[in-house]
């Protein structure tokens, strides 16, 4: 918090500082219960009518009125990482567009509309990078016109939490009425401590998904359509732990690689079978083959409530570099 010479709490922000990252103090509500201050670190998204809208990292927005102001200022970007590989967003989102192709893309000024006949949201939505070319609720407008037209829902793919990331964005797609459905977040790390821990256990590695690799990929009943998705990408490897008596693989996963950068995706296990160190064997044996192709970090996405995933990675050394967040357009009742 922000403290004068004099030792007394102030308020150093104002208006103008809208987009830049700051660290308020609000005092609470008197007949609220528990703590008399509240502290919240964010993107200043907007300041109107006498509320602050902040964005924290986590994507979540906080409602601040003015008057419960007690301290604020504006704080310096977060501290470069000290470990793994240093990553902007721009460069993350790229990556991993690149390895979730849709079968369908249009731009919109320099953001890209994504269709896959609604194998997963990140193919079947739009990715605002750069200038759409329109005003704002123009594009979102233009944005659900081209989904309309596919029998899709309208989805909006942004990210929050690190340099270059669209806080002010997500305020305003729910200020026009769009409803963040889904979040997650993207996870990066050096990728030879990955290999390292590779222990030549039979994972096989393949260019295709075959037939056994689809019976262990949770998404059940996968079109033709997905498989394309699947294996879209610079250079895609799926691996393999080949089950007992030629049922269903033990583990699977997939892996792209990307220039510097390997993405790790359909890391799944027999639920029986957990917790005896097939994960780390799959990724292991994927690293290894990305290792050979030149790449020298990894990156991943893990939902937020995935406590076994989120463990087992940063166990291996990865760390969230932001969130992502889906928001779909619903219309509203007249």
């Amino acid at each position: 918090m922000e403290i004068s010479a004099t030792g007394r709490l102030e308020v150093r922000i104002t208006a103008a500082d809208v987009g830049k990252r700051v660290s308020v103090r609000c005092l609470n509500d008197p007949a609220t219960k528990g703590e008399k201050f509240t502290d919240t670190v964010g993107v200043l998204a907007s300041w109107d009518d006498r509320v602050l809208l902040i964005t924290r990292k986590s994507g979540e927005t906080v409602r601040i009125p003015e008057a419960s102001l007690v301290a604020g200022k504006v704080v310096p970007p977060a501290p470069a990482r000290r470990r793994g590989p240093a990553a902007s967003y721009e460069e993350l989102a790229h990556v991993s567009a690149r390895a979730w192709r849709p079968v369908e893309s249009e731009r919109l000024g320099e953001w890209e509309l994504r269709a896959a006949s609604g194998f997963t949201r990140r193919a079947n939505s739009a990715l605002p990078l750069g200038d759409p070319g329109l005003p704002l609720p123009a594009a979102l407008d233009a944005v659900r016109r081209w989904y309309d037209a596919r029998g899709l829902p309208a989805y909006v793919q942004t990210a929050t939490g690190a340099e270059g990331t669209q806080e002010l964005l997500c305020a305003e797609l729910e200020r026009l009425g769009w409803v963040r459905e889904v979040s997650a977040e993207l996870w990066i790390g050096a990728l030879a401590p990955v290999a390292d821990r590779d222990e030549d256990a039979g994972v096989v590695l393949s260019r295709q998904a075959d037939d056994a690799w689809l019976t262990r990929y949770q998404r059940k009943g996968v079109s033709e359509v997905a498989l394309k998705v699947l294996g879209s990408g610079p250079s895609v490897w799926f691996a393999t732990v080949p089950g007992e008596a030629g049922g269903a693989p033990a583990a699977i996963g997939r892996c792209v690689v990307d220039g510097r950068w390997a993405g790790f995706a359909a890391v799944e296990v027999d639920p029986a079978l957990r917790r005896r160190g097939l994960a780390t064997r799959v990724m292991a044996a994927l690293a290894g083959r990305a290792l050979d192709e030149g790449a020298s970090a990894a990156w991943l996405q893990v939902e937020t409530d995935n406590v076994g995933a989120r463990g087992l990675y940063a166990g291996m050394g990865f760390a969230a570099h932001h969130a992502y967040h889906h928001y779909r357009h619903h219309c509203r009742s007249l």
